[in-house]
């Protein structure tokens, strides 16, 4: 059984590669809390003091009391189609 996971993605409406990542977890079913870096500067600061970077996609996922800050899309994407299999 894996363990119970939940994912924050760090996105702007600007980025095409966001968009890729959001479609994908769409069409999944892949719950993802959307927060833009943009108009949302506490998110803007969470990225920069937790990733390390301000580049986005960047998937944030959370199990239990650890954290992974995961960038680019297509590994986003591979890790998220690994934890939809059933």
């Amino acid at each position: 059984m894996k363990e119970q996971e939940s994912y924050q993605l760090f996105k702007t409406d600007l980025c095409g590669f966001c968009y890729r990542v959001r479609d994908f977890a769409e069409e999944k079913g892949i719950s993802l809390t959307l927060r833009d870096t943009m108009t949302d500067m506490e998110a803007f600061r969470e990225l920069l003091q937790g990733g390390g970077r301000s580049t986005v996609p960047c998937l944030k996922i959370q199990r239990e009391k650890e954290v992974i800050w995961m960038y680019e899309s297509l590994d986003i994407i591979d890790y998220l189609n690994e934890q939809a299999i059933p």
